[in-house]
């Protein structure tokens, strides 16, 4: 299998060395996109490959990506950004895949490493990727910096991971949560037309906040699984409220009634999750009564 790795990066003259490393020895080309990097991502680059291109760095990051797979000329590309790197698994695995397959792209599991630590559940594992793919078989849809390569055909698994440094401060996750995350999320709310209510700055946090700590097992991750899923809800909330400036703050009337009801059907949803948790790892006896607890729960919610 010959293989194109493809490595977008700005600014990442700490990281690049150590991603250019990892995948030299897959990799028949390396093409490095520059997102008009200020420090010494170049002359890193340039010990592994002469094809460097640099580009604008643009808030639709995938642009860029979709650049690079165009530059490339071996039939698979191997999608990277600068803080993953192959691990000897995944490259083993990757050489050993046959050249006459059917698929013309596989997902690869992430092992994310945020604030020191592996995280192991929630949105951060396995968090599949597809990164390896047939050249013009693939690209990103440039919708949603979150967005999925979509690939034209049939899409496989492969077992071993990339491994991701991910957030390694919170200075870092609430920088890109304002500079790139957020504004991309609120320009696609507002490109569809969606209108938020005043519930919705109590509803899209919690919502998040009980879907990546309790629904996704976020709480087996200990502190680090409380406080990533807190960031998450708070993500969600800066989101309502830059989509809201961008409508000119209206004005909306809110009653102490309307806030307590409010409050107290996400107060029955959080209670439910909390049994849900309880269930999974009570013993026997804990399940029977937490059961009978949610059976009411329910019946009252209903």
């Amino acid at each position: 299998m010959k293989v194109s790795a493809v490595i977008s990066a700005y600014n990442e003259e700490k990281k690049l060395g150590d991603c250019l490393e990892s995948v030299k020895n897959i990799a028949d080309e390396i093409i490095v996109i520059n997102n008009s990097s200020t420090d010494n991502t170049v002359n890193i680059a340039k010990k592994y490959t002469d094809k460097i291109y640099t580009r604008e760095n643009l808030p639709m990051l995938n642009t860029n990506k979709n650049f690079g797979f165009s530059k490339a000329k071996r039939e698979w590309i191997l999608n990277l950004d600068a803080d993953e790197r192959v691990t000897s698994e995944l490259e083993e695995e990757i050489k050993n895949l046959s050249t006459k397959t059917s698929k013309n792209g596989y997902l690869v599991p992430r092992k994310n490493i945020l604030f020191g630590k592996w995280i192991k559940h929630s949105i951060w594992w396995p968090d599949y990727q597809l990164r390896l793919f047939r050249k013009n078989k693939g690209k990103f849809a440039e919708k949603h910096v979150h967005e999925y390569i979509e690939v034209d055909g049939e899409v496989g698994k492969l077992q071993n991971p990339i491994k991701h440094l991910n957030y390694e401060t919170v200075s870092q996750y609430i920088y890109k949560l304002e500079k790139i995350y957020t504004e991309n999320e609120v320009e696609n709310i507002l490109k569809s037309g969606k209108k938020l209510y005043w519930y919705d700055a109590l509803r899209m946090p919690a919502s998040d906040f009980l879907k990546t700590y309790f629904m996704q097992q976020g709480y087996k991750d200990g502190l680090h699984g409380l406080v990533l899923s807190l960031l998450q809800a708070f993500y969600m909330e800066i989101v309502f409220a830059k989509v809201w400036e961008r409508k000119g703050f209206e004005e909306q009337e809110i009653t102490v009634d309307e806030i307590s009801k409010e409050m107290g059907s996400i107060g029955r949803e959080i209670n439910y999750w909390i049994l849900t948790s309880y269930l999974d790892a009570g013993t026997s006896k804990v399940r029977k009564f937490t059961t009978k607890i949610k059976r009411k729960l329910i019946k009252k919610t209903s």
